[in-house]
């Protein structure tokens, strides 16, 4: 399945390089225009990271959210430094679909394997953003990126597991935002240890075929945000590759 993504910082459609808010890339868009297009062009999920709200709980932009929820038939699914139960049953309550947990769910484990329990494993994504050492284990990172959180990914699915973990979106940092492809490799690694889940693949998509890459990885879904805002090609394009189904 084909996700297309936007980044907000501010109420602008942003781009940043491997999560560093020093090397953002601002887009002269609509969020709800861009989103609105997307959907027309046959999208049924969207993806929206709350980069602001990410830096600082504070200035979460929950409002500009539920203006794009109520703007767009698609479902939604939103994440950027979600910290609190309070944060995920607002979102829950705007209309968000899907939430996306990252660094609390490798900080917090037993808080949100609760919140597995409370709102059912459809209504949260765990977000599993890793960097492969020589070794090659896959070291989930938190707060956005910039420090390890000292755990492996397969830690943390066998943590969720028990709790009905259905939705895990998987970013390699290192092909974050640099156009270069996607690790193929890991999708089709961790596909073939966990079949049930339903692993949503991020990070370096560039063109169509690196979208047939993904798709034939074993991956259930793939999130494109760069390429669909540089016009590498379109969502309507990217769905003809990978249908919908």
């Amino acid at each position: 399945m084909i996700i297309p993504a936007i980044d907000l910082i501010e109420g602008q459609v942003v781009r940043l390089y491997q999560g560093d808010y020093n090397q953002q890339t601002t887009f002269d868009l609509s969020p709800l225009a861009q989103l609105q297009s997307y959907q027309a062009q046959g999208a049924r999920w969207l993806h929206i990271v709350d980069l602001t709200g990410a830096k600082d709980p504070a200035k979460r932009q929950t409002a500009l959210i539920g203006q794009l929820v109520n703007g767009l038939d698609a479902k939604i699914q939103v994440g950027g430094g979600i910290r609190s139960e309070a944060q995920v049953a607002e979102l829950l309550e705007i209309g968000v679909k899907r939430v996306v947990i990252g660094s609390l769910a490798v900080k917090q484990t037993e808080l949100v394997q609760r919140w597995f329990e409370k709102y059912g494993s459809e209504a949260i994504c765990l977000a599993l953003d890793v960097n492969i050492n020589d070794q090659g284990e896959k070291i989930v990172a938190v707060s956005g990126w910039q420090t390890g959180g000292g755990k492996t990914l397969e830690s943390l699915v066998e943590s969720f597991s028990p709790f009905g973990l259905k939705h895990a979106l998987v970013t390699d940092i290192s092909r974050d935002g640099t156009l270069q492809g996607s690790n193929t490799e890991l999708y089709q690694e961790i596909a073939a240890l966990y079949p049930d889940i339903q692993w949503q693949a991020s990070g370096g998509i560039a063109s169509l075929d690196d979208v047939a890459a993904v798709r034939d990885s074993g991956a259930s879904g793939i999130i494109i945000g760069k390429a669909l805002l540089i016009e590498n090609f379109s969502v309507e394009e990217a769905i003809a590759c990978w249908p919908n189904e």
